[in-house]
């Protein structure tokens, strides 16, 4: 028994060496068994290369999904390295996922890459999208010959880019759930959702998306701030259900939310509204509370561009280093504010 349960701990550390570009987690047997979760990450500001990975990490060895990370990689791939647009790498493990959860920003995309996403997409499989997926490509390419790289935002999440609602690292974010919505499975046990990153504007979504969530604007970064009345009125929409259309004209949901940045993970019930929409649109039953603890501490930095010479080489990050057992912590860009509140909850 000692050595199956030691052989049960080295496992995830074999399969990050097997696929020394991917972070990836085992299923097991728990409801998640049997479904496979692509999370990409590669943005420039909101770290979706430290979110990812814990995220990874509760959905495997708390919900027992099949985790595959993938990241941004520099021009040489021996680095991971966020700003490289065109560096996301192993965009063909969605050939066997079941969902894709994607928190990317303005990513270009080969033509050969595309086309993983396209079939992805064309098999009408379930989409998250975090915060600046409403944007998440950008470039001359398409999916299909049908939805430009552009478009992918508003065709298949509902939302592109259209502006900051709430000021820019000054004003955060309260989630209010939808009365009309409240009893959908993906709010379960959702109550307190707070992000430091501000709302988003929204405007083109119609009456067939199912908003879950609106977002109020906040004075300042801290979780208990008040409103800022003359922002709310009306409340922009913060999460999400769109159906989309794939390019070959299948039919496929989307979950969405303009929250994401790693910072705003701290948020317990906005890790469980992604932890519960994993769960509902992989078909699998929503948990009444779904226990979405950190697996490792959570150390993550604040969001903003980084624009130093070599800063990601100097970094050298590899997939591994957010492996199991790891809790890196990087340093927070230039230009963040004095928020104090980043911590207090990140070794839960």
């Amino acid at each position: 028994m000692k050595i199956l349960a030691l052989l049960s701990l080295l496992l995830p550390l074999c399969l990050i060496g097997a696929h020394h570009d991917i972070l990836h987690f085992p299923g097991h047997d728990d409801p998640g068994k049997g479904k496979t979760i692509v999370l990409v990450s590669g943005d420039e500001e909101y770290r979706s290369e430290e979110s990812m990975p814990m995220l990874a990490k509760i959905l495997s060895h708390k919900h027992g999904f099949e985790c595959k990370v993938i990241f941004s990689w520099d021009k040489t791939a021996k680095y991971i390295d966020p700003n490289n647009q065109m560096g996301v790498r192993g965009w063909h493990h969605l050939k066997d996922a079941d969902l894709m959860i994607i928190g990317t920003r303005f990513r270009q995309p080969n033509p050969g890459d595309a086309k993983h996403i396209t079939n992805f997409l064309n098999d009408g499989k379930p989409v998250i999208g975090i915060r600046t997926s409403t944007h998440a490509f950008t470039g001359n390419g398409n999916f299909g010959g049908k939805i430009p790289f552009g478009k992918f935002g508003p065709d298949i999440l509902g939302e592109g880019w259209v502006s900051h609602h709430g000021k820019h690292k000054v004003e955060g974010a309260r989630g209010v759930v939808e009365p009309s919505n409240a009893a959908h499975p993906i709010l379960s046990s959702v109550t307190d959702v707070f992000a430091p990153s501000d709302v988003y504007g929204i405007n083109a979504l119609t009456s067939e998306d199912t908003i879950l969530m609106r977002g109020a604007v906040t004075k300042n970064l801290a979780p208990d701030s008040e409103f800022v009345d003359s922002k709310n009125d009306p409340m922009q929409p913060l999460a999400w259900l769109h159906p989309y259309i794939a390019p070959n004209g299948k039919k496929g949901t989307a979950f969405c939310t303009t929250m994401g940045s790693s910072v705003d993970l701290v948020s317990e019930d906005l890790r469980r509204m992604l932890v519960n929409a994993a769960h509902f649109l992989t078909g699998r039953k929503v948990p009444k509370q779904a226990n979405v603890a950190y697996v490792d501490p959570f150390y993550p930095s604040f969001y903003g561009f980084i624009r130093e010479k070599n800063y990601w080489k100097n970094l050298d990050m590899q997939p591994g280093d957010y492996g199991l057992g790891k809790s890196p912590s990087a340093p927070d860009p230039k230009g963040t504010p004095a928020w104090k509140y980043r911590d207090f909850p990140s070794s839960k």
